[in-house]
């Protein structure tokens, strides 16, 4: 489990919005299906802090709802669901750009 303290730190996650480490572990679990009720379970809060935190994400992404929340996620590339959207562009050792013939090879030796 991690460090309360650590949950308040902002990740940058692109170049216009910032979110914290809880939200982005909230927005996780809301792609993966759970209520507020179940994620304030799991992360060990109360509820009315889990509205918040959704509260504050979906300002932030300026999304209307759980459901564009969670393809705004996906489109941002900040959640991976039963690996779709789990994308290796971005990690090549040499450049961020892939050509066709580098994904190929990539996706071959995976």
């Amino acid at each position: 489990m991690t460090n309360p303290a650590e949950s308040n730190q902002t990740v940058i996650t692109n170049s216009s919005i910032a979110l914290s480490e809880r939200e982005l572990q909230v927005i996780e679990l809301v792609a993966g299906g759970l209520t507020n009720q179940d994620i304030a379970i799991k992360l060990a809060i109360s509820k009315r802090t889990v509205d918040n935190h959704i509260s504050n994400i979906l300002t932030k992404t300026k999304t209307d709802n759980r459901v564009s929340l969670v393809r705004w996620a996906l489109q941002w590339g900040k959640v991976c669901i039963d690996e779709v959207n789990c994308c290796i562009i971005g990690t090549h050792p040499v450049s961020n750009v892939l050509d066709a013939k580098d994904l190929g090879q990539e996706l071959e030796s995976a």
